[in-house]
């Protein structure tokens, strides 16, 4: 599947990052901006059903890894740095572990291998909600949205979906009907795992309760070279929450010397 990308930086060391879950390359590209100025070339890519990138019926990570190869492939990026949020942290995790010798680092952020329980119908509830034939615009959808998500930040951030196609009709940029029957195997444990030694890094906001002091164990158990970095004051969305903490933590590890 070719996916959909947006590069930021011409030269230096390349990072692919990838979006969570109802996200898309384009809630990262002003922090791409700030990686990018301290000698990177960043890319950033919609997922599958997500964004400007294909739809399918399939969203289990073993198909987002494969999609992540096709593009490293395509783009001749030999030995990147990988990056993934939430559901993008386990596309990294999953890549990682099946397509050995073909990235230098990773990063995951705020997520672990392990199994999630369905968190998220809700707020699907509240997206099929909206009528997209009556709508006049995001204010008439957030209307519905409060609905079903009290948080202002949450609609917002799902809201970013929301956009008018050729013709002039709203719709969503992400694949709703699939996502919502591949909610479970979204939330599911990582299996078939293999160690992996390459340096890593994760990344837990201290406030989000997706990274427990008990999931570190499980964590090094699969990654035993990674290191774990707390940022204060951070939930779940930890780039967006602190910008310049996040870019500090990354970039420290990413620009650190490998040993050997």
């Amino acid at each position: 599947m070719k996916l959909f990308f947006r590069q930021t930086g011409e030269t230096g060391p390349a990072i692919v990052i990838l979006h969570g879950l109802f996200g898309s390359s384009d809630n990262w590209l002003t922090i791409s901006k700030t990686i990018a100025a301290q000698g990177y070339r960043v890319f950033l890519l919609d997922q599958r059903n997500h964004g400007q990138s294909p739809r399918a019926d399939e969203q289990d990570y073993q198909s987002m890894a494969t999609d992540l190869r096709e593009f490293l492939v395509d783009q001749s990026l030999d030995s990147p740095i990988l990056v993934g949020h939430s559901m993008g942290g386990k596309t990294v995790m999953q890549y990682v572990m099946t397509y050995r010798n073909t990235f230098k680092k990773f990063v995951v952020v705020d997520i672990a291998p392990k199994f999630y329980p369905i968190h998220h119908a809700e707020l699907i509830r509240g997206l099929k909600a909206v009528n997209l034939l009556i709508i006049k615009g995001r204010n008439e959808a957030d209307a519905v949205l409060q609905q079903y998500e009290p948080s202002l930040p949450v609609r917002q951030f799902l809201l970013k979906n929301l956009y008018r196609d050729e013709q002039g009709r709203f719709d969503w940029r992400i694949n709703i009907p699939a996502i919502e029957r591949e909610l479970h195997t979204i939330g599911e444990e990582l299996t078939n795992t293999h160690i992996v030694t390459e340096p890593s890094l994760f990344i837990r906001g201290s406030e989000s309760p997706y990274i427990l002091d008990e999931d570190i164990p499980a964590i090094k158990r699969i990654f035993p070279n990674a290191q774990i970095e707390t940022i204060q004051g951070a939930g779940h969305w930890v780039q967006a929450e602190k910008p310049v903490e996040f870019v500090d933590v990354l970039v420290k590890f990413v620009s650190a010397v490998t040993p050997g």
